[in-house]
């Protein structure tokens, strides 16, 4: 008898107070209703979160940290892209 094993997903959560998901940990499940199922059991089990993303592991692509300089260097010449340029109003919030 051959054993099936179930794909891998990861389980990020967003809590009450936060305005991210965050990697909360992985598990096996047979599909995506599951899965959410499972991460809501294993990872919510005392109101933690309001929100719960997963996703098949063998979908998420990723740079490697070692790549880090080559794969981020060429924004460091962008200035532009840092807030210290632009001023942010008051009524603005999370900024």
């Amino acid at each position: 008898m051959t054993e099936i094993e179930w794909p891998l997903y990861e389980v990020f959560v967003r809590g009450k107070r936060g305005l991210n998901h965050v990697h909360v940990g992985s598990l096996h499940a047979a599909d995506d209703e599951m899965a959410v199922r499972h991460a809501r059991d294993v990872y919510t089990r005392r109101n933690e979160g309001v929100s719960i993303w997963v996703v098949r592991a063998d979908a998420i692509t990723a740079s490697s940290p070692d790549e880090k300089d080559p794969l981020f260097a060429p924004a460091g010449d962008k200035v532009y892209r840092h807030p210290t340029f632009y001023s942010i109003p008051d009524d603005v919030p999370h900024m």
